[in-house]
């Protein structure tokens, strides 16, 4: 575990333990080693991570941007901080982490990826742990229009539309579930 909800598992187990004379569950400490040596980001982006891309087109200057974004709160429910993973989380994605909503109750901070680089840290990332609920599929609609920023050059008359149309079918828009990833899911044969 990664995330100040470490204390509160560590607390868990201590009450087990004293309630139960059997057990004797050891806590382990916080897991600082690399993002990139286990599926814990994986599963983090499935709960609460976004994949997106913005197009406009009625501008002077069109533009299409593929991104990656993350939320949390800046503190749990016991006052703990988040700065420090979500720290760790922008270093590797090679971006920082903004503080937003800073007049609200409850203020975020938030990491988005803002470079091809960042994108393709992500993308290896998530092909050697890859998610498996509905944001999969989001994913790989986001890989598709990552390729297009992987050419040399990227031509905004001639890859909008299908940009667009990829675009249309994401997130929130998606009407369509194709499963055929989890027959990859943890096959035990």
């Amino acid at each position: 575990m990664r995330t100040p909800k470490i204390k509160a598992l560590h607390n868990l187990i201590d009450w087990l333990n004293f309630k139960f004379d059997n057990l004797n569950m050891i806590n382990k400490l916080l897991d600082t080693s690399p993002l990139d040596s286990n599926a814990w980001l994986s599963g983090f982006i499935e709960a609460d991570g976004h994949f997106s891309v913005r197009t406009t087109t009625t501008s002077k200057y069109p533009r299409v941007e593929c991104r990656f974004e993350l939320t949390q709160s800046q503190k749990d429910h016991k006052l703990e901080s988040k700065l420090l993973f979500m720290n760790n989380l922008a270093e590797f994605l090679l971006t920082s982490v903004k503080s937003i909503r800073e007049d609200k109750p409850k203020p975020e901070y938030k990491v988005r990826t803002t470079s091809l680089k960042g994108n393709l840290v992500l993308e290896n990332y998530l092909n050697r742990f890859p998610l498996f609920g509905s944001k999969y599929l989001d994913y790989k609609d986001w890989v598709k229009i990552l390729d297009y920023f992987k050419q040399s050059q990227f031509n905004h008359k001639l890859n909008i539309d299908k940009i667009i149309e990829i675009k249309s079918c994401m997130n929130d828009k998606r009407t369509v579930f194709i499963w055929d990833h989890l027959n990859k899911f943890y096959n035990l044969d």
